[in-house]
């Protein structure tokens, strides 16, 4: 898939959140990127063997962690990788756009503090 075309997908992904979450988002930059680095794998504890296990990385202070300290920081950022996302889903758009959407919300909840452990409660690990 062209780079353009998925990350349209990334942005429609965001553009579906509710308004009262999609309005909560601040301080935050999202960017497609095709595979993560060497220190994105050690940052998430995944060997570089298995790179494409590894579709999405949130860095940053989550919301429920912010204080009166919290101003004048750089922006938090979700990188969501297109490579692993595709390796994942396979070649079907429909499958793409689906796994694009989970790993768009499963980044943007550890944003909102939802850990991996409660997310998995939900269904969304």
């Amino acid at each position: 898939m062209k780079r353009e075309e998925f990350e349209a997908l990334v942005e429609e992904a965001l553009a579906s959140l509710p308004d009262e979450f999609l309005n909560a988002l601040e301080n935050i930059e999202v960017l497609v990127e095709d595979w993560p680095t060497r220190e994105e794998l050690e940052h998430a504890g995944i060997s570089p063997e298995d790179r494409g296990m590894l579709l999405g990385l949130y860095h940053g202070v989550p919301l429920t962690d912010r204080g009166v300290w919290y101003a004048g920081v750089e922006p938090d950022l979700i990188t969501i990788y297109q490579r692993p996302i595709e390796m994942v889903a396979g070649q079907e758009p429909g499958a793409i756009r689906s796994q694009v959407r989970t790993t768009v919300l499963h980044e943007v909840a550890h944003y909102f503090g939802i850990d991996d452990e409660r997310l998995e409660e939900l269904g969304w690990y």
